[in-house]
């Protein structure tokens, strides 16, 4: 059956707003003016979300793990256009042109969201310029993270593109329980499994599979179900070749040299 949103009985909170990139530095008294239109929504894993409810509401993720990803229908051939963490915003295209987007929402964990009326956030952003200028850089942070996916699907090979992937979808292990001298190296990535780091690669599950054995071998990582254990994340970093100069590099531990 055929799901939308499935509403939770509490109400949206300050601390729930501030949660968002976009609002966290908003004015006290601003935030809890915006509360009031937001409602809570959850989503779970497997829903089919109709992307028809991009063109009623605007979502903020609080908790939870989000795909957004394109299919062409000749193919079968599916393509990730943005993965979603807490403290993400969408549908930001619809938000601005009011035009629908043909996507396929796909949650990749139960997610909960804060959702407001598409008009009421529009309205937000031509009346309070304080929150323009929290959004704007939000805007333009998502352009450029766009510009450097279509870049590198051009400009790289997998094993850069994937090592980016990871680095970028990277979260410190809070069970390590190994020596602490080595605990900076280890990294997990959840959720990501070989179809979906094909998605978001341009490639295809073969080829993802085959990197992600031969970085198995050499001990670079560590691959369990749906998890990645990184164990040596400098390796990791030499393949994606990522500089301090590049934009895009993360800001994650490193070792001592």
């Amino acid at each position: 059956m055929n799901k939308n949103v499935s509403h939770l009985p509490q109400k949206a909170n300050p601390v729930l707003v501030k949660q968002a990139n976009i609002f966290a530095d908003l004015p006290s008294k601003l935030i809890e003016d915006f509360q009031q239109e937001f409602q809570l929504d959850e989503w779970r894993k497997g829903e089919y979300i109709n992307a028809n409810i991009l063109m009623q509401r605007f979502f903020v993720v609080i908790d939870g793990q989000l795909e957004i990803k394109q299919s062409n229908p000749e193919t079968g051939r599916e393509a990730t256009l943005d993965m979603l963490y807490a403290g993400d915003c969408f549908d930001l295209m619809v938000l601005l042109d009011n035009q629908p987007h043909d996507v396929i929402i796909s949650p990749l964990t139960t997610v909960k969201l804060l959702s407001v009326k598409l008009d009421t956030m529009r309205h937000w952003l031509w009346t309070y310029p304080e929150f323009n200028q929290q959004f704007m850089p939000y805007l333009a942070q998502k352009m450029r993270e766009k510009e450097q996916q279509a870049s590198s699907l051009i400009l790289n090979d997998v094993p850069t593109r994937l090592s980016r992937i990871i680095l970028n979808h990277i979260n410190k292990i809070k069970y390590y329980t190994g020596s602490k001298a080595e605990e900076h190296q280890h990294h997990l990535v959840n959720g990501l499994n070989d179809d979906t780091l094909a998605r978001m690669a341009g490639s295809v599950r073969q080829v993802i599979n085959k990197q992600l054995q031969l970085w198995k071998k050499a001990g670079t990582l560590d691959k369990k179900r749906n998890q990645l254990i990184v164990k040596d994340l400098e390796a990791l970093e030499a393949a994606a070749k990522f500089t301090e100069n590049l934009p895009n590099a993360p800001l994650l531990p490193t070792t001592k040299r």
